[in-house]
Formats: C-alpha cells, structure tokens, sequence
C-alpha cells in the first residue's frame, strides 16, 4: 500500500531457521547489531564525528562491509548529511559523541524533525559504571546528572532509547528505529561506551527480522470523508489541486497522480512540496506562494471556489506573512492521517493515499481551470539586451542553471534568495529537489548536499548556495571531496545575508568577504579531484558549466557567482517586506 512506511522486514516464518553469527556467540556483539540494524532498513552510509565515548561503536560500524563511515568535519553537519541522505534514501543516520557531540547535532535534528525525515541519531554515552552515581564527567556541565542531552532530544525526537546495559538493549534499540520508520521523525539512541564490544544472546544470531504493521485507513470514515468530499468538489466550477509537503511523508505521490488524472484539475505546488510531483504534467501550473506564486499560477488558485490542499503547511513563510486569499470554507485539506472538508467534516484515521486513490473513482473530470489557466498564460519575457562583458545577473545564472537539468540532476536550494530563484526552475522529469522550508536553517544546504549526493549516485546534485549561509557550514566542502563527489555548486557572493536584507536591513547583515575559490582550492589540498572557477560575465558562466559538464565532469565543481548585492528575485521583494510586516505586527491591546 501507498502509504506504508517505506521500508517493510517481515517477520519470519515458524520454519524459518534463524543464521548464527559468523565467528561464533562471541561475536554476536552489541556494536555489530546496531551496524546489521542500520544496513537492513536500507542505510549504506553514516555519518560521523568521533569522540572518546564513541570510538569503540565506531569500529563495529567499520568492521560491517555493507556500510561505508562517513567522518564529517563537525556534528552540525553531521546531522544536515544525515538529512539530506534521508531525502533521497528514506532514512539517514549519525553518530556522535555525548553532550558537546549531541548538542552540537542537535540543531541539525530538529530540522529533521520539522521536516519529517527519519534520521537515527546514535550518541556515545557515558560507561554503564557511572549512571545513578555522583561522579561528575567530562563534556558535561558539571554536573552528576546525565540526562541534559536526553532531555534536549525529548523535545525533537519522536522516540529515545538510552542503553546502558545489555538485557533489554536489544527491545530498546528495535523500538526506536521502528518508530522512527513509522513516524517518519528522528528517534535519539545513547548507546553507553562500554558495551558495543560485549556479546548477549540476543545478538548471537543474525539480527531477527521484525514487521512494521500497515496502517489501514477507519473503512466508515474513509468512506464517509470520501462522500462527502465528492459531493463539495463535484458540485465546483473550477476546482484545482494543490501538493504539499507531507505528500513525502504520507507517501502518496502515487496516489496524488491518480487522483490528479482523474481530475483533471490544474496542480499547482506549495513552495515546500516542489519536486514532489512531475511538473512535466500537462496539468501543472506552477507554485502556489501567495502574493510570490509563479505567473498566473496564484490567480487560478485564489480565483477558484475548491481548493484540494493535500499535505499542506500553513506558516507565516509559506502564508508570506498570513497574507493568503484563501477561505477555509472553500478548502478541503488532506493531511498525511487527517481530512477537513469546508467548514464541516473532520475525519481522522483516514490515510492519505487510501483517501486520494478512493476520491479519484468519484469525481467527475473538470477542465474548467486548466483552460482558464491557458488563456491567461503568457510564457516568461525575454531578459534584456545586454552589452558584451555586462556584470552577470541572476536571472542569466538561473537562466543557465535551467538549461543544465534533467532527469539526472538534483537541486539543492540553501535558504535565502535562491529559494525564490529555484522555486522558478521548470523540473524535467525525475529532476530531484531539496530545500529545508519549515526549519529555514542557514547553512544546511552543504551538509545536505553532501547526504544527498551520497545517496543518490545515479544523480548529479547542483547546489546554490548564498555566500553568507556558506560560511556557517564550508567546512564539508572537503568531505564531498574525499567522497569522490561530484556536485556542482554554485556559490552566489552578493556580500551578505540578502534574505535578511529585505526582511530587515542593518549593518549585521554584511559579512567579510572570503575568497571562496581559493578557500576550496586550500581545502582541496591536491587530493581528491576538484575544480574552482570564479564567474563576473555571462561569457565566465557560459565556459565555466561547459568546463563542469565537460572535461571536469567527475571532479566537485565550485563555481563561485559574482552578483550585485541588490541584485535579488521580484519574489524576495515582495515576500520580504510582507514577512517583515508580520513580524513588526504591534501587540495586541491587554
């Protein structure tokens, strides 16, 4: 079923005979269950920063020949590979040390968790010996108390195991992956530094199989929430569809085309549901952001009398500052386990996919909207005339960066304008997309960059990214590299945090200029295979993606933007100043 959590071990059959360790009991080790856990639900890579508490779970994680221990320059990105690998494999996972390892990891989770990505993060914890004593540790506050870490993961994990001795280490350690998997949300596993090299009979046979129970959808309501949302859609003039991001999380892309095809409505994305549904769709209009939606794609969506929200989230980014023409009394909203209809119906334990797949065999096909859409539609302008050796704009980059996707690509777009700017890319089919719109975070893109390409090798994955995010983040450039990646970024130096700028300007927002191509060039050092080019002119632009694409194909490419620092999208204009109005809003009267 389409909204199954996505990795699926079966239990085994009575007549199944359960494979011995290799190496006998002694090797049936707490470190190498953990390594055979993660290698079953599909994770090949780890990512991780070594500590004194971790080292000995480390070596177990090396010693398993099907996963592969990605050392990353610190724990913050650690936990932003970990997602991104997550994007493209379903489930991600780090390691670090206790305290200043987990805290450090911790804001890198807590986009995880806003993003509902399931990411295993395994913390190296203190020697069983010393919980429920007075002793006071290292990377602590100083305190006899352990559990500040555990309790700063209660709040952005969805499950938290501490193992600190081997008889339920085994029940401890299932519960959480398992959970993680079917809450699609990180889960927080300390495992105590003393244990991973110790044997228990319940590590001594291959790791024994467990089952994710399907979620199946309440049959009366399912049918009743069906009903009644075919009786308010059917009885629209020009109803449209719009994806959102829990559509990945439910997963029910599947289920969302079918439903789309039988339609026949217009599908418009949310700005964090792009790269969700194929945009090669004779149906796609584009993205729907309020007042920043693509031409013409907003108008169809706040002009009709239904609207289809499947998966949405409505915040003060996406609602630009609350500013959306939209009536709840017009909306059906279907999220991952929950449908509202208007005003009316809220059913819960109604499955998303179960729901859309069972809607598309009761509406009848409705064009109206999409021939709207195309009378209205004038395709984008042509940029202006330019003279030869015109300092570069960002349009023509993004002109160029459209020109480069297919169906063997994946942006990865870092928050600041370049979400406005590859909001605007058109995505062939299979195109991957990736960008952190909830948690927003600065400089999660290098880490993500780094997972995701990880990941999805069959992809080469183009990053922009904005020099000043960059610079909280560079380090993993070099990680990239001795990964044999070949990404290509394109760093946009316009001086300054140019999102804030328009949100609200101050001297805070300019930054210290770097020399990002020979800061990579440094990193790279003369080992591993990577490539530099700094580009002023549309000509620069033009030699350096042939040189990319071309004779440095294999290589990491950093193709560092020289832009003006005013030099921003129409969209961020608009979306700043309506963001900065919310912000700015006065209190309310006591």
């Amino acid at each position: 079923m389409e909204n199954q959590t996505q990795t699926q071990i079966s239990t085994p059959t009575p007549t199944t005979t359960l494979k011995p360790v290799p190496g006998g009991i002694s090797s049936g080790t707490l470190g190498r269950h953990i390594a055979r856990r993660l290698v079953q639900i599909g994770v090949k890579d780890v990512f991780s920063v070594p500590g004194d508490f971790n080292l000995t779970l480390l070596d177990y994680l090396v010693e398993e020949p099907e996963l592969n221990l990605i050392g990353c320059c610190n724990e913050l990105n650690a936990g932003y590979a970990a997602d991104g690998y997550a994007r493209a494999k379903g489930v991600g996972a780090c390691v670090v040390t206790f305290t200043v390892g987990g805290l450090s990891v911790l804001n890198a989770i807590a986009g995880a968790c806003s993003e509902n990505l399931p990411v295993i993060c395994i913390v190296g914890g203190p020697n069983s010996n010393d919980y429920g004593t007075s002793r006071i540790l290292h990377h602590t506050i100083g305190l006899p108390d352990f559990s500040q870490e555990l309790r700063c993961f209660q709040t952005i994990t969805c499950a938290q195991a501490v193992v600190n001795n081997l008889e339920d280490a085994h029940e401890l350690i299932d519960t959480a992956i398992s959970t993680a998997l079917k809450e699609s949300k990180p889960v927080y596993i300390s495992i105590s530094c003393n244990l991973p090299g110790l044997a228990h009979p319940t590590f001594a046979v291959e790791p024994v199989p467990y089952f994710l129970a399907p979620m199946i959808s309440n049959q009366m309501g399912l049918e009743a929430a069906v009903e009644a949302t075919a009786a308010f859609l059917n009885k629209a003039v020009k109803p449209v569809l719009v994806c959102g991001p829990k559509l990945r999380v439910a997963k029910a892309q599947k289920a969302f085309l079918e439903l789309a095809d039988a339609c026949g409505y217009p599908i418009a994305v949310m700005p964090s549901g792009k790269g969700l549904v194929p945009e090669h769709h004779a149906h796609f209009i584009g993205t729907y952001w309020g007042a920043v939606s693509t031409s013409y794609c907003g108008e169809i969506v706040e002009s009709a009398d239904a609207y289809v929200f499947v998966g949405p989230i409505f915040n003060d980014y996406s609602s630009v500052g609350y500013s959306l023409l939209i009536k709840k009394e017009k909306a059906i909203i279907v999220q991952p386990n929950r449908v509202t209809i208007g005003n009316g119906l809220s059913l819960g334990w109604v499955f998303m996919a179960d729901f859309l797949s069972a809607l598309a065999k009761k509406l009848k096909k409705n064009t109206t909207a999409v021939e709207n859409y195309r009378r209205i539609f004038v395709p984008p302008g042509v940029a202006l005339r330019r003279e030869i050796n015109e300092p570069l704009r960002v349009n023509i980059l993004f002109k160029h960066i459209q020109n480069m996707l297919s169906g063997d690509t994946a942006v990865i777009a870092e928050t600041g304008d370049s979400w406005f700017n590859c909001q605007k890319l058109r995505l062939p089919e299979n195109c991957g997309f990736e960008f952190q719109m909830q948690y927003g975070s600065i400089g999660w893109s290098v880490g993500a960059t780094l997972g995701y390409a990880q990941a999805a090798k069959d992809k080469r994955v183009i990053a922009c990214i904005g020099d000043g995010s960059f610079q909280v983040t560079a380090q993993d450039i070099s990680t990239m590299i001795r990964c044999g990646q070949n990404t290509i970024v394109f760093l946009i130096n316009n001086g300054g945090y140019t999102i804030e700028v328009e949100i609200h300007d101050g001297p805070y927002n300019v930054i210290k200029n770097w020399d990002y191509t020979r800061l990579v060039d440094a990193i790279h050092n003369g080992e591993g295979k990577c490539w530099t080019a700094k580009v002023r002119t549309e000509e620069d632009l033009t030699e350096a993606i042939a040189t990319a694409t071309g004779d440095q194909k294999d290589s990491l490419c950093f193709i560092e933007v020289f832009v003006h620092k005013d030099d921003t999208s129409k969209e961020l204009l608009e979306w700043g100043s309506r963001v900065s109005a919310a912000n700015s809003r006065p209190p309310n009267p006591q």
